[in-house]
């Protein structure tokens, strides 16, 4: 396998994630249906809207309110909704600083105005220097406007780079994510565990 740029998924890649505990935290707070609204493969039209910044922060904390008890505050909302969020593991930044060296790389990642600066906290307890230092590029969905799985997206983001997608590795640990790229005809590496990263690049 042979490829001059890679670009990476960031949650299950790059920073850990616990979808489950954003479910927990807002069945606690009162939705006992919410893995039907949001689960990691499939996704209501708010979080899509949301995710492709559509809508405010503010708009989707208070869609999630009506779903909620009365008294139920916006704060509860977004630290439920951030649950998710854990810790980077100090071997991805190993990753991308030896990837870096010799290949272009791009952060692709479907999120979102709450969620992207949870990860930069985790990020700056791991390292002092900001996200952007290593990339050549940071896409977020909710600023791009698109977000995977469509072809579209990966489309957009390899001609923006000047990059070929058949000359590109896209790393994602979600399997639609990978079938999308697969489309736009970028090399794909479906990651089972975040540990794995490590020995991909071994």
């Amino acid at each position: 396998m042979k490829f001059s740029a890679v670009v990476f998924d960031l949650g299950g890649v790059l920073i850990r994630l616990d979808y489950q505990r954003t479910i927990t935290a807002f069945k606690q707070l009162g939705i006992s249906n919410f893995e039907e609204l949001y689960t990691q493969a499939n996704q209501q039209q708010l979080f899509d809207l949301f995710e492709t910044g559509m809508i405010s922060p503010q708009r989707f904390i208070n869609e999630l309110l009506d779903f909620l008890p009365n008294g139920t505050s916006p704060n509860q909302v977004v630290n439920a909704w951030n649950a998710m969020i854990l810790d980077v593991p100090a071997a991805s930044i190993k990753v991308l600083n030896q990837v870096r060296k010799t290949h272009h790389i791009v952060l692709l990642s479907n999120t979102n105005a709450l969620h992207v600066p949870v990860v930069r906290k985790e990020w700056r307890k791991i390292t002092d220097r900001p996200m952007e230092d290593f990339f050549d590029a940071l896409y977020f969905s909710h600023e791009l406007g698109l977000r995977k799985p469509h072809p579209d997206t990966f489309r957009t983001v390899c001609e923006r780079e000047g990059i070929l997608p058949k000359e590109t590795l896209f790393i994602d640990d979600s399997i639609q994510h990978i079938e999308g790229a697969h489309l736009a005809g970028l090399q794909t590496h479906h990651l089972q565990s975040i540990e794995e990263l490590t020995q991909l690049f071994s």
